[in-house]
């Protein structure tokens, strides 16, 4: 859904990457900087109830999710390492996303369920990478679904944002529900979609 902003954002921030190269400094550094900076940002000001903030400073860590790759493609030193630990560190960094979510329900709302319903969203997140990830290395593809990692991202955000400068708690809750059952659905789509390749390949 949000995957077509992401021309939008690359062009924008295209000279801010030439200028980082001319700097000398890695797309790799960026993309550890960048975790770090969202995973310090969700488990710190999350679990103290402040959201509005730590989504503000989590949303300028996660513009290095573009800006490292659009460093390595106009350099053109792109590689499997810098694609791996690209990828591995966003799972870093989304976990912290939910997991900081997890503790603000637990200890500020203090309502075990909506924690619980915050882990389930985590574990599936997990999940929806994990099998696509898993049905290519069988020579599979699963990329399929209704709940990709920038639109999670995207609305959990948004939703933990306003819901704490409009003082509308529901609409963090209410998102929760829908990625739950986005990302459920996602899961099972990946898996029949990997059963009827497996099968016809038989």
């Amino acid at each position: 859904m949000f995957e077509h902003l992401r021309t939008f954002f690359t062009n924008l921030i295209t000279p801010v990457a030439r200028l980082l190269l001319r700097w000398n400094v890695s797309p790799d550094a960026v993309t550890v900087v960048g975790t770090l900076g969202v995973v310090v940002a969700a488990l710190w000001f999350f679990p103290r109830g402040d959201l509005l903030v730590g989504v503000l400073v989590i949303t300028a860590f996660v513009f290095s999710d573009l800006l490292d790759g659009t460093m390595a493609r106009v350099s053109g030193r792109t590689s499997t390492w810098g694609a791996f630990l690209d990828s591995t560190l966003d799972r870093m960094g989304d976990s912290a996303i939910f997991g900081g979510l997890v503790l603000y329900f637990a200890f500020v709302v203090e309502s075990e369920l909506l924690a619980a319903l915050t882990l389930y969203c985590l574990v599936t997140g997990w999940l929806t990478s994990y099998t696509r990830a898993r049905a290519e290395s069988l020579g599979h593809e699963a990329k399929g679904g209704i709940a990709a990692r920038a639109d999670r991202l995207v609305a959990v955000l948004a939703a933990a944002g306003l819901s704490d400068m409009l003082d509308v708690p529901v609409l963090l809750e209410a998102v929760l529900w829908l990625l739950a059952t986005a990302s459920t659905a996602t899961v099972v789509q990946r898996i029949l979609a990997v059963r009827r390749q497996a099968r016809a390949a038989v």
